[in-house]
């Protein structure tokens, strides 16, 4: 059984016992959430579209909060004398998928 659900703006498809990074939920560690935008749900070949969104919710538990590698933005225009260099590192959060509800 599988679902594709948006969580944090991102669609995942999403299974039960499935460890994934999503960007920085709002919660902390050891809580439980819940995301009810679900679009689709395969249960054993039964497959449930939704127009939008079903009626079902993904539980999930948050794992830890992590940090991602660096990503390095580096501008310049040649000739001019014009270098600029940023660093960012995006931050995530793990969360394992424990149940999927219809």
């Amino acid at each position: 059984m599988f679902a594709i659900v948006t969580i944090a703006g991102q669609q995942f498809k999403v299974e039960e016992g499935q460890e994934l990074f999503v960007h920085q939920l709002e919660a902390n560690e050891g809580d439980n959430v819940s995301f009810d935008q679900v679009l689709l749900v395969d249960n054993d070949g039964k497959v449930q579209v939704g127009a939008p969104t079903l009626k079902a919710s993904v539980n999930a538990t948050v794992l830890g909060h992590q940090k991602g590698d660096k990503v390095i933005v580096f501008k310049k225009k040649r000739r001019k004398g014009y270098k600029k260099k940023n660093g960012h590192r995006q931050r995530f959060t793990k969360i394992k998928i424990d149940s999927i509800a219809l």
